[in-house]
């Protein structure tokens, strides 16, 4: 059997005067969340509560947050880029956000009186998919810019939903700053990205708070406190807006937050070893499968949250997420099943790892990982590559 490699990382950062963190508050994240409600085709994702393999791995609870259901789209993406757009257009008319529900924003009257925006973003897949199906919604152009090794299924996954797509000759942190540019070239034009730079940070914030709608609906799930939370990070948006609002829900009794990255595209989990508080960044292919995740440049504001806030920080190979898409999908009859792509199953692969190799006793240890344990994890996308996930999942494929 092939080893996944895995390190883990406390956190001994230097804090910040934490400028986003009660920008990531309940307060905050139901306003995301009651925008969404008025989508009628919102509902609650599922909390999957595993008991059996809880007891299998030797903690009290371990329950999954399965996206693959979101809206139909097969992804959490949609929460953040439904909300942003709906945030530039209200700036845009000079409105607030609770004057702007689904039914005004689709509505004939509103687009004659906004005229046409054009909304630009690159993506691996999710979050365009959920870009280019909230510009539908809204009868908006869309252009969608996806890195080299985009799988097919996901360029058709969103050009049936409307947009204009290119396959680009770049990694996707190039293709973020080439859509960057062309969104200059229109009266109306708006880059939805949620990675955040210098004079870029309304937009990644206001989809961090939509991303935290997925975080504020486990908590009321769950009914009680975890005691650990694993958050997948690309740049670090949604893993920051997780962190960011359980750090803000339980000010005196934070659980436990472990960020998992691939170990092509750590920049977190190098920043941390780096141990200044600068960013660092990775370049080069990053040809991790967890594609997703496969992002080099650390969000600004999710960065911050980090420091002042994550408990520590998991970079490992592609088998660690291979070890979740196979346990996930093949759980014990009792539980249920979850279908969880490379990126969804990041975190069930790292926290199963963690229990279950006797190398990985010292990280269990540190983590106080345990009997007493109640373990949260977010499996942010279904099958959006379904011929690799069934290469994985059903021929048993490694990709190494």
């Amino acid at each position: 059997m092939k080893t996944i490699h895995l390190q883990y990382l406390a956190n001994h950062l230097p804090k910040t005067d934490d400028p986003y963190l009660n920008l990531m508050s309940k307060e905050e994240v139901t306003k995301a969340r009651n925008f969404h409600r008025s989508f009628p085709q919102y509902k609650e994702t599922p909390l999957q509560d595993l008991k059996k393999m809880a007891e299998y791995l030797g903690v009290g609870r371990i329950c999954v947050k399965d996206e693959s259901w979101r809206f139909g789209l097969n992804s959490f993406k949609v929460l953040g880029g439904a909300y942003s757009m709906a945030k530039y257009l209200a700036k845009e008319m000079g409105m607030e956000i609770t004057d702007l529900p689904y039914s005004v924003l689709k509505s004939e009257s509103f687009r004659k009186k906004l005229g046409s925006a054009v909304f630009i973003s690159a993506t691996d897949g999710n979050h365009g998919r959920g870009v280019a199906w909230t510009a539908r919604e809204l009868g908006q152009r869309c252009i969608i810019l996806m890195p080299k090794g985009t799988s097919q299924s996901r360029v058709d996954n969103i050009r049936a939903l409307g947009a204009e797509v290119t396959v680009e000759d770049l990694n996707y942190d190039e293709c973020v700053r080439k859509a960057a540019s062309m969104a200059d070239q229109y009266e109306h034009g708006v880059i939805v990205q949620d990675t955040s730079w210098e004079g870029y940070e309304d937009i990644p914030l206001w989809i961090m708070q939509g991303y935290a709608v997925m975080a504020d609906e486990a908590a009321e799930q769950l009914q009680e406190r975890p005691t650990h939370v694993f958050v997948q990070a690309g740049v670090g948006a949604m893993a920051g807006s997780c962190v960011g609002y359980f750090a803000s829900l339980y000010p005196d009794n934070p659980p436990k937050m472990i960020v998992v990255e691939p170990n092509k595209a750590d920049c977190m989990f190098r920043g941390a070893k780096k141990g200044d508080g600068s960013r660092v960044i990775v370049t080069g292919e990053m040809d991790s499968i967890m594609a997703g995740l496969a992002c080099g440049e650390p969000c600004t504001l999710g960065w911050d949250l980090f420091k002042n806030h994550a408990t520590g920080f998991v970079s490992a190979d592609d088998l660690m997420t291979c070890r979740g898409m196979r346990m996930l999908a093949g759980n014990f009859k009792e539980d249920p099943h979850i279908i969880s792509g490379e990126s969804g199953a990041a975190t069930f692969g790292a926290f199963a790892s963690i229990m279950l190799e006797e190398e990985l006793k010292g990280v269990r240890d540190e983590l106080e990982l345990g009997p007493d344990s109640k373990v949260l994890l977010f499996s942010t996308e279904g099958d959006t590559d379904p011929v690799r996930w069934k290469n994985i999942v059903w021929e048993g494929v490694d990709y190494v």
